[in-house]
């Protein structure tokens, strides 16, 4: 799995970070960046979670 945050729509609510601070990070840019790649399985479900919770949808999920 990867976790892929389109940088021209995160607004930096930094709500994946809290969720999932293993995969994503506010860098100094503002912006969400997923830390990891790939997604270590443990991670899954946290990462999904965040995804579904970013209010502008700005976390693809890709492969499983």
């Amino acid at each position: 799995m990867k976790a892929v945050v389109d940088r021209e729509t995160c607004i930096g609510c930094a709500l994946c970070a809290e969720t999932c601070p293993e995969v994503f990070a506010i860098m100094d840019d503002g912006l969400a960046h997923a830390i990891v790649d790939p997604v270590p399985h443990e991670e899954y479900d946290c990462v999904r979670e965040a995804a579904e919770i970013c209010p502008v949808e700005a976390i693809d999920v890709v492969g499983d």
